[in-house]
């Protein structure tokens, strides 16, 4: 027999009322569903796993198009946990249950369904969480999800057919762009100079290319969303001006608290109610992600061509390029006590203003094109004394106000020290500095939560451009900048774009070891430099293994080899030779 057909994309509620009704037919009880799914979401999980690609994504253009109650797919950061909203999830409809999940609900609704004062065993009231998620800070234009491969991967399926719908939902994507399938790479243009930074995160919708929105979640356990996480949410858009007009008298809340969402009224920001969710990772990202294990021999070709390039763009300085390669693969992949494992912050010096307008912003462009989320800040005394880094709680709208370092994981940041110049900072600059350098050290942002601060620990690449060394900023590694040419800008094809992106994405989520006899040949190494040089401390030698693991990792080997770890020392004794 050929089942109910439901019309997913235009009409999802009616398929969320039809299962409940089946529930309720097949003798469920109404009050065991709060926190546990009747089975609506495993038919959209089937449903979305083969037509992801036909679910309309929300932006700022497609919002003023896309009809209320309907399946859309909205990819933000949880900048704010707005807590728990309490509703009404199902009420007796004469002898009949009915519910009210994945809807938000009127006032007239309300009053004439499920008045509060009705008894008990008439209404059974839920639970949901809400979010206030925001387009992704410095998000790059290569990496928007309008140009991205199409992501099936939330749906728990095998990983033989995720693979299988994978690559069938790719090419089903590129063939409704015009353009024919490929393995590695597709055909991209040049990416553009990434929107500012300083998102517009009030209510309402700003210049960006997403709006904000309040994300619904239900039935899902707490641990798996986190604050300034990045996710794809998949469910049913509310906007609908009568539900202003009753949340202007605060019923959305149905009388039992205050309304947590009385100033995010859905027609200025848009409220999904969530069927699907998952976290992104850079992968997720790229345009195409080819399913291909990254072995040396298919590395080897990609790493030489990405410092070939580098070198260029750093006026044939190839120390400099070996090592931004190596602060580009840099990840925090422990913590031990305040220290953070595998951070690799690098000062590149000896820039003025005139070298780092030629080669600091060739450097940024290439940044920009390689990871998915960057910033550049112009560090002068003005911008210290005025900026907000850290969130801040404010307990009047109770909401976190954001700040410029409220990063999802793997965002770059460029400070451009060149620009400071001599000058007095205030409060707020010197606690500005402090958080910066804070973070540079132990990989932590400060929230400022009014009676008390709360550490959050962040996964942030910093490079500083300055004359001398900087003295807010302590890199790990300090090197001063000797390019011997100013190269023509090189154009690269998009293929090439694009393998590199995945090569950086890609090797540095290898796992790393040393073997026994290596151990002893680096504890060797390490007992002699330290007797050579009295100056080297614990941080010193820590750094040297993590340039040990990052160079390994940058030929797509898991294990330290004798000849990675000369190249290692001898990268190493170019840096002091120009210290």
């Amino acid at each position: 027999m050929v089942g109910p057909q439901y019309d997913f994309l235009m009409n999802p509620l009616g398929a969320v009322r039809s299962t409940f009704d089946h529930a309720m037919a097949c003798g469920s009880d109404p009050s065991s569903f709060n926190g546990r799914d009747w089975g609506a979401i495993d038919l959209f999980r089937n449903f979305l796993s083969a037509h992801l690609s036909q679910v309309p994504v929300l932006t700022t253009a497609t919002i003023r198009l896309v009809k209320p109650n309907t399946l859309v797919r909205f990819r933000g950061m949880i900048q704010d946990m707005l807590g728990d909203e309490i509703y009404v999830g199902a009420f007796k409809d004469g002898s009949v249950w009915r519910t009210n999940k994945f809807m938000d609900v009127n006032k007239l609704m309300d009053a004439s369904h499920f008045p509060m004062a009705s008894s008990a065993d008439r209404t059974i009231i839920w639970e949901r969480r809400l979010l206030y998620c925001v387009p992704v800070p410095g998000l790059n234009s290569w990496a928007e999800i309008s140009r991205g491969a199409v992501i099936n991967q939330c749906m728990d399926l095998p990983a033989e057919q995720r693979e299988k719908r994978r690559r069938a939902d790719d090419e089903s994507s590129d063939m409704l762009r015009g353009e024919q399938p490929s393995i590695a790479s597709q055909s991209l243009g040049a990416a553009p100079e990434i929107a500012s930074s300083s998102l517009n995160l009030v209510p309402g919708l700003d210049d960006g290319k997403s709006p904000p929105c309040i994300v619904k979640i239900y039935d899902s356990p707490e641990s798996e969303l986190k604050l300034n996480d990045i996710f794809e949410f998949v469910g049913i858009l509310t906007s609908d001006p009568e539900l202003d007009e009753d949340n202007e008298d605060g019923d959305l809340s149905n009388g039992f608290c205050e309304d947590p969402l009385h100033n995010f009224p859905p027609s200025k920001v848009p409220h999904l109610h969530c069927f699907i969710h998952r976290k992104l990772a850079v992968q997720d990202l790229l345009r195409n992600n080819p399913i291909i294990e990254p072995k040396p021999d298919l590395i080897k070709g990609i790493r030489e061509a990405l410092i070939r390039h580098l070198t260029a763009v750093l006026g044939n300085d190839g120390v400099a390029a070996h090592f931004m390669l190596l602060h580009l693969l840099s990840k925090v992949h422990g913590r031990v006590d305040a220290f953070a494992v595998g951070k690799l912050s690098l000062n590149l010096t000896s820039f003025s203003k005139e070298t780092v307008s030629i080669f600091g912003d060739q450097l940024s462009f290439v940044v920009k094109n390689l990871l998915p989320f960057t910033h550049c800040i112009p560090l002068t005394v003005e911008y210290l004394n005025n900026a907000s880094l850290a969130p801040k709680k404010n307990y009047d709208t109770n909401r976190l106000e954001t700040g410029v370092l409220q990063l999802p994981d793997c965002s770059h940041l460029i400070l451009d020290e060149t620009k400071l110049e001599a000058g007095t900072l205030n409060s707020v600059g010197v606690e500005n500095a402090r958080l910066l350098k804070y973070l540079m050290e132990c990989q932590k942002m400060e929230y400022d939560y009014k009676y008390y601060k709360m550490e959050m620990p962040i996964d942030v690449q910093l490079l500083i451009l300055s004359e001398g060394k900087s003295n807010i900023l302590p890199a790990d590694v300090i090197l001063p900048f000797h390019p011997s040419a100013v190269s023509c800008s090189e154009v690269v094809a998009a293929e090439t774009w694009e393998a590199w992106r995945w090569y950086l994405a890609s090797v540095k989520q290898l796992p790393h070891s040393i073997d026994s006899e290596m151990q002893k040949v680096v504890e060797n190494d390490l007992v002699a430099a330290r007797q050579a040089d009295r100056s080297l401390n614990p941080q010193d030698l820590s750094r040297w293994l993590t340039m040990g693991r990052l160079m390994s990792l940058s030929f797509g080997e898991t294990n330290l080899s004798l000849e990675h770890w000369q190249m290692v020392k001898e990268l190493e004794r170019l840096r002091r030779e120009r210290l």
